[in-house]
């Protein structure tokens, strides 16, 4: 038996198929406002890595932290057209659309990690629905650890509410301020420190997250930890990028997604103890308001909840009301 001798013929149809096979490997960008430093970002930057990992390359996602590639504004609007594939948004910035999505920024509604775990898992088909109408699919979502109030001053009467230039970075938490008789300033994470340098904000209500990443004991020296709320990032992605994937990349993608919300939420809670710590080891108080603070933001809350009943439709209602029914409240 002769053996066959590949031609130069059989080693460029070799060659093209190969390279076939490796134009069909898919490469995401995708966008996230919060820097490095955030334990969101890392966790977004470990998904990407396992699922190009689960997928053996067959999709990569590119990471644009910090608001490097596109304005946290324009970060749902880029995936909906198609300009990148893949983005992660403060969920509240999107109550323009519907008031589902500022439901985790209403006071009393969850104050725990369970509790805001809960309400994900009761307003994700609603979530989801919105979504798929705009060509959309939701991945995971997150939670910061519950908002409190940073202030240069001891925090121990509501009157230093009055004319508090507050940095507030969603319409919600902006409303709340207005109940409290502050003067709401709406200020990206990565423009903080220069808010505070300028003199546009004297104050801001955000996680003890925020604060250590931007390490906020350089312009405040209080952190009043109310437990506001527990707001959520979402991560999502283009329904048309995800279809252009196999069966098994898509898999592998959906996975990574479960398990970086798993993972998501446990860093969550671990960055919360350690960033109260570090605000406290660099010199910031932090304390629990005391009756009459309290009693303000309570108020100033309430408010903002019948505000949000008053612009929510039936299926939002009914998604919060079947959360409370299984929480017992």
């Amino acid at each position: 038996m002769r053996m066959r001798i590949a031609t130069p013929l059989l080693f460029a149809t070799a060659y093209g198929l190969a390279a076939t096979a490796s134009a069909q490997a898919a490469e995401w960008n995708m966008a996230t406002p919060y820097g490095d430093a955030s334990f969101h970002t890392k966790n977004t930057k470990q998904f990407a890595e396992d699922v190009a990992e689960a997928t053996d390359g067959e999709l990569t996602i590119t990471v644009h932290s910090g608001g490097s590639l596109v304005s946290h504004g324009e970060i749902k609007p880029s995936v909906r057209r198609g300009t990148i594939d893949a983005g992660e948004v403060f969920m509240s910035v999107l109550s323009n659309d519907d008031p589902i999505f500022e439901v985790d920024t209403l006071p009393g509604v969850a104050g725990s990690y369970d509790d805001a775990y809960a309400l994900w898992q009761a307003t994700k088909p609603m979530i989801t629905e919105l979504f798929a109408d705009e060509g959309l699919i939701p991945l995971y979502a997150v939670a910061w650890p519950a908002q409190g109030i940073y202030t240069a001053n001891e925090l121990t009467d509501p009157a230093q509410f009055e004319g508090l230039r507050v940095r507030a970075p969603n319409i919600n938490t902006q409303r709340f301020v207005d109940n409290l008789g502050g003067s709401p300033t709406e200020t990206e994470e990565s423009d903080i420190p220069t808010a505070f340098s300028t003199g546009r904000v004297d104050a801001m209500i955000t996680s003890s997250s925020t604060g250590n990443s931007m390490t906020a004991w350089d312009y405040v020296s209080y952190y009043t930890d109310a437990n506001l709320w527990l707001p959520k990032n979402i991560v999502f992605i283009s329904q048309r990028s995800f279809d252009r994937l196999d069966e098994a990349t898509q898999e592998a993608l959906m996975e990574a997604a479960e398990r970086a919300e798993e993972r998501g939420w446990q860093m969550s809670r671990d960055d919360n103890d350690a960033s109260l710590a570090a605000l406290e080891e660099n010199g910031i108080t932090v304390s629990t308001p005391n009756e009459e603070v309290a009693a303000a933001l309570q108020e100033a809350g309430d408010k903002l909840f019948q505000d949000w009943l008053s612009r929510a439709d039936d299926e939002a209602e009914a998604a919060l009301e079947g959360y409370r029914e299984q929480q017992g409240n």
